[in-house]
């Protein structure tokens, strides 16, 4: 019998679609920008913003760039899957900056069919069809900071 693997304790409830969704955004904004993942993020059911580190402000024509590919990902009905890895194993493949001091040496690795894959403990769809459509609701850009909010219809 396999032991289910020791992970840290989660203190949130995510809305699946939305965090599901964040992903993609995640990699299409490394994707089409070069930069890191989000520096905050601020996932709800309704709405939700994110916050990524820029040398400039995105255009009117990347904003449309950033919405077409994100639901074009989703489009491609791919499957959400984790896998679990030591830390060890995660070093140079992630970045473990953001893990919780003393956290365990299991991670779990959310993929997002062969688009994206980072370390996650949160609640994912098992489908990106089930996300529904990715809709840019409003954006600004100030010292460095590019944050858009955004929600699914």
């Amino acid at each position: 019998m396999e032991q289910a693997p020791l992970l840290n304790a989660h203190n949130k409830v995510e809305e699946p679609r939305m965090h599901s969704c964040e992903h993609i955004v995640n990699r299409t904004m490394i994707n089409l920008f070069g930069c890191g993942r989000a520096v905050s993020a601020h996932i709800e059911r309704k709405k939700s913003k994110l916050d990524f580190a820029l040398p400039q402000a995105p255009t009117d024509d990347d904003i449309r760039r950033i919405e077409e590919t994100v639901n074009e990902v989703i489009a491609r009905q791919l499957e959400i899957t984790t896998e679990f890895i030591t830390q060890e194993a995660a070093i140079g493949r992630f970045d473990l900056n953001r893990l919780p001091e003393g956290a365990s040496d299991t991670v779990r690795v959310v993929k997002v069919g062969d688009y994206d894959e980072c370390l996650c403990i949160g609640l994912h769809v098992a489908n990106t069809s089930e996300i529904g459509t990715f809709k840019i609701i409003s954006s600004d850009y100030k010292d460095g900071i590019f944050r858009m909010r955004f929600k699914l219809v």
